[in-house]
Parts: C-alpha cells; sequence; structure tokens
C-alpha cells in the first residue's frame, strides 16, 4: 500500500490512464488473467456471490457489487461496483459504467480507486481468449468468426481474440440495430483490412455460417432456441450468459468460469439446472481445460458461459494501478484519510 510516514495514501486512476496502461498489451493481459483463473482453481482467491441492487421504477437497469481477494505474488482484496443501465444507449453513452477500489491486504486500507468499465470489458474479452484458445485445441483455425451483439464489448472481443493468430477468412456481424451493426463492420474494417466482413440479417443466419460464435448481447432472456443451428459445433463465447434456450444447452458440452457463480440470475444454464433438477450438463469449468482434467471434444457444440469473476478485476486492476503509479499517472488525494489517531486533542486536567 502506498504509505508515507505511516499515513495511508488515496490515488485516483482515470480512464485515460488505465487506456495506456492496457492498449497494446493484450498477450500480457491475457496471461494475467489466465495466471488469475489458475490461482482461482487453486483456491487461492476468495471470490463471494456478487450483489444485485435492482430498482422497481428502472427494471431493466441493476448495479452489481464484485467483492473478491486475489493472492500470489500480488496479492490484492477490493470491490468493482459496475451500472448496467441499457437507456444509456438512448443518451449516446455506454450502458456500462464502473469504479474499482483496491484494498491493501496488510491494513484493509483502499489505496485506489480506478475508472473501470474498461478494465471490465478488458477482463471479459481476455476471459474469451483464455477460454478460446484453450477450447480450440485439436480443432482447425476458425474460418468465420460472429458476433452476435455489437456493443463495446463486442469491440474489446474482436480487439483479444485478435491476439491468438487466427487467420479467418470473414468476421460476421449482427445486431437487432442495423445501425449499430453497420457501424461495428465499419470499425472491423478499419482494424482487420485484409478480412471480409460480412452484416447478417439474422443472428440464425450467422450462427449457422460461424465456426465461433461471440454471443454479446444485452438479452435478460433466451432468443437462440434451435439446436439444429449448431449442427456444425461451433464454439460459442456465451459471454452475455443468457441468448441460449435450455434445449441449445443440454445439446452442447458446456464449461464455465465458476460453478456456483455461474447458476445463477436466470442465466441460460441456470434455466437449464431449473429443468432438469441437477448439473449433469455441465461438463467442468475452464481451470479443468486449463489443467488438462477436462478435453473438449471436437465434434461437439461447446459452450463457454463466464458469469464474470471479480478475481479477474482485481488481477488486472493491480496490475493497472502498478504500471500507472510507475508512469505518475495516478493523483494523489492528499488527506483523504484524515482522522487517523485513535484520541486526539490535549489531555484535559485530572485525566488519567
Amino acid at each position: 500500500m502506498n504509505e508515507q510516514a505511516g499515513i495511508p495514501r488515496f490515488g485516483v486512476v482515470p480512464g485515460v490512464a488505465v487506456h495506456r496502461v492496457l492498449n497494446g498489451h493484450e498477450p500480457e493481459i491475457v496471461s494475467l488473467v489466465e495466471k488469475a483463473y489458475r490461482l482461482h482453481g487453486e483456491a487461492r482467491t476468495v471470490n463471494p456471490p456478487s450483489y444485485f441492487l435492482r430498482f422497481p421504477d428502472r427494471p431493466s437497469a441493476r448495479i452489481i457489487a464484485l467483492p473478491a481477494s486475489v493472492g500470489g505474488e500480488r496479492p490484492v482484496d477490493g470491490i468493482k461496483w459496475i451500472s448496467s443501465f441499457p437507456s444509456n444507449l438512448e443518451r449516446g453513452i455506454p450502458r456500462a459504467s464502473a469504479v474499482l477500489i483496491l484494498n491493501d491486504p496488510a491494513t484493509g486500507y483502499p489505496y485506489a480507486c480506478l475508472e473501470s468499465s474498461i478494465i471490465s470489458a478488458v477482463r471479459t474479452a481476455a476471459s474469451a481468449a483464455v477460454a478460446a484458445r484453450a477450447l480450440l485445441v485439436g480443432r482447425p483455425g476458425p474460418r468465420r468468426i460472429g458476433f452476435v451483439g455489437t456493443g463495446l464489448i463486442a469491440r474489446y472481443l474482436h480487439q483479444y481474440l485478435s491476439t491468438l493468430g487466427w487467420e479467418p477468412e470473414e468476421l460476421g456481424v449482427h445486431d437487432l440495430s442495423d445501425r449499430y451493426a453497420q457501424d461495428f463492420a465499419r470499425h472491423l474494417r478499419e482494424t482487420d483490412g485484409e478480412t471480409s466482413v460480412r452484416v447478417y440479417g439474422s443472428s440464425q443466419e450467422l450462427i449457422r455460417a460461424s465456426d465461433v460464435v461471440v454471443l454479446a448481447t444485452t438479452a435478460a432472456e433466451p432468443h437462440v432456441a434451435d439446436p439444429s443451428l449448431f449442427d456444425h459445433h461451433p464454439l460459442v463465447l456465451h459471454v452475455s450468459l443468457r441468448d441460449l434456450s435450455t434445449e441449445v444447452i443440454l445439446d452442447s458440452v458446456n464449461v464455465v468460469d465458476d460453478v456456483e457463480h455461474v447458476l445463477k440470475a436466470g442465466t441460460s444454464v441456470h434455466l437449464a439446472e431449473q429443468l432438469t433438477g441437477g448439473r449433469d450438463f455441465l461438463a467442468g469449468t475452464l481451470f479443468d481445460v486449463l489443467t488438462g482434467r477436462l478435453a473438449v471434444p471436437a465434434d461437439r457444440t461447446v459452450v463457454f458461459s463466464p458469469f464474470g469473476l471479480g478475481v479477474l478485476d482485481m488481477a488486472v486492476g493491480e496490475h493497472v494501478f502498478s504500471r500507472a503509479e510507475e508512469a505518475g499517472e495516478v493523483t494523489a488525494v492528499d488527506g483523504f484519510f484524515h482522522d487517523l489517531a485513535r484520541h486526539s486533542g490535549p489531555r484535559t486536567e485530572g485525566a488519567r
């Protein structure tokens, strides 16, 4: 923790500094996130359930608290506070905003507040890259990659999947908003100039054409219901968690990031558990794949459903803070902790 003469210090890392630390360092962040997954699988983390603040008068909105602790060589505790307000899109701003608070493991004092919508998007994208790299072992490199949903997360997912050395012939795009789909397609053409980019009129058409399907929507309930769409057995990165029907889930090999976390809040795998009364449809976790305990078949549809673990935010956030501090980009808040003496003031006469 930042300390000077025994006084805890507190600093703020703005989004511009977060972006500078992370942008262009995708392989390093993918490795960092994989290491965090391994620590989690080795029970060297603490990742309590997420807490949802919901609003009766704004049913589509929510704010989520994700407390977590990471051990290992660079321990850190903290909490992410992230809001999702889909109506923000009508205001021309992203639906999600977030801050990350980091606490010193020795004293418990918070020492940093970081803008965290970028960190959240990056750890989500890096998580998908770790999973895709591990789950495609034994399969040929994907020729067609399809994105359903074209928001900020989709942009980061494309950025991080592009580091895996794939050479796709086509990038497919679908969104309920044709304008959003065309904007994302334009972005892909500008950043992936040698790869053909196609806008699909339906998610079904895109799924049938894709070897890797990336689901990054704001869907609150399943909208992809036909298992035959997956007869070609793609890898499905089910980042948005609620797109697939129970029939599709039960017809697939299902890998998750954490069993207890993902089986809640109406996710597709949660609905499958409720229908079947069990968890036998889950093949295992990403940690099982990374350690060789689980080998996924190449002749089945494989669905990766990551609930999103706070430990990933902590690992990436600690990295960002350390690099920003080295670069002098942490804004210190002098006097943030003020009344630090157990007892203060002059002794009164007769006091013992």
